[in-house]
């Protein structure tokens, strides 16, 4: 943890911690203790003081706004110490301020995500704070972004994407297949509860399992469920590993699309930012995404909707998508697989085909709805 400088207020009631890696919450507001009237001596001394604090406050150069779960202000610092590598005038004191900011998907944990609906629910308000101009860049896991973006938005990098396997954590059992009958696992995702109870229809799930990384291993503990599965990039991205009991390939359990990718947003008049962001973009996970969005977007998936797919470079630099859908219950499980080069065009066209096949193959109220 750093150690922060000084600490001011803005006027839209924001406060910010300010220094390298500083900290803004939004929504927290700071008590103003309404000082005695002593002498009117007293009064100008502390009149001195104030001006001079202000004075000295200095103005981030870039805004970092993110979610402040754990995970979110890991990847927003592996951004922020990124862009202070690439870039010597953002390691400058006071360069780079990190917004936290609630969204949605943070303020409802009493519902499983299907239930609330929509899409951007880990995102609104992250992008509204961008447009407004309150932060400089946002920094997402990518697989909460939709599939579209909010308009004067972009999204022109990705990092170096993470393991996009899923672990799977218990105190019991080795793996899903060791699990005795009518064990509980606990999922937010319809993806995996899908793929658990096509593999293991004795498994129950309890698919309200949310909340930080933290609070699932909280609830395992407890005995609240026998096991649940994390995503191994966040894992990672929090130094939490030794929580694993053993981690699931992809056919065990095909990721979902954008899984351990951290993407990086900014305004689309915004050519300052577009600029620090284009010197940290990976482009063959940029490629990656783009794919396994193709693929999403043309099946339209939401909330609602288990979906997973992945794509990567093969030995022969060839790309590789997986792409599967299913019903909630996991009754049916329907996969696709394509391969062709590892460049732009061919890599949008891959996704798209394959969700079209997936859709002619489902067929009408597949999803039922």
């Amino acid at each position: 943890m750093e150690i922060l400088s000084s600490l001011c207020t803005n006027r839209g009631g924001v406060v910010n911690l300010c220094g390298v890696g500083s900290l803004s919450v939004h929504g927290f507001s700071l008590q103003r203790q309404r000082a005695q009237s002593f002498t009117d001596c007293k009064k100008k001394q502390s009149f001195r003081v104030i001006r001079a604090s202000v004075t000295k406050t200095e103005v981030a150069v870039v805004r970092i706004g993110t979610r402040g779960s754990p995970l979110a202000l890991a990847q927003a610092h592996e951004t922020r110490d990124k862009l202070m590598a690439s870039h010597p005038e953002l390691a400058e004191e006071g360069a780079i301020q990190i917004v936290i900011i609630k969204t949605t998907g943070d303020k409802i944990l009493s519902q499983p995500l299907a239930d609330i609906g929509g899409k951007g629910l880990f995102t609104k308000e992250i992008d509204e704070a961008l447009i407004n101009g309150d932060i400089d860049i946002a920094v997402h896991s990518m697989k909460d972004v939709p599939t579209y973006l909010p308009e004067k938005t972009i999204l022109p990098c990705n990092l170096p994407r993470e393991d996009i396997r899923d672990a799977f954590i218990s105190l019991s059992a080795a793996s899903l297949a060791d699990l005795p009958v009518g064990s509980v696992v606990g999922t937010a995702s319809l993806r995996r509860k899908s793929q658990i109870l096509n593999r293991y229809p004795s498994l129950k799930v309890e698919e309200n399992f949310r909340g930080n990384v933290q609070t699932r291993l909280r609830k395992l503990n407890e005995g609240v469920v026998q096991a649940t599965l994390l995503a191994l990039a966040g894992l990672k991205r929090l130094s939490m590993t030794e929580n694993v009991t053993s981690i699931l390939s992809i056919d065990e359990m095909l990721p979902a699309v954008a899984q351990g990718a951290i993407g990086i947003a900014c305004r689309s008049n915004d050519d300052k930012m577009a600029n620090y962001l284009a010197s940290l973009n990976h482009e063959e996970t940029r490629l990656a995404v783009v794919c396994e969005r193709a693929f999403l977007e043309t099946l339209d998936g939401s909330c609602r909707t288990p979906i997973a797919g992945y794509a990567c470079k093969d030995k022969d630099g060839n790309c590789i998508f997986k792409g599967l859908v299913a019903s909630p219950d996991g009754n049916r499980v329907l996969e696709t697989s394509r391969k062709g080069p590892y460049a732009l065009e061919d890599m949008v066209m891959m996704g798209k085909d394959a969700g079209k096949e997936l859709l002619s193959r489902a067929g009408p109220g597949f999803f039922g709805f």
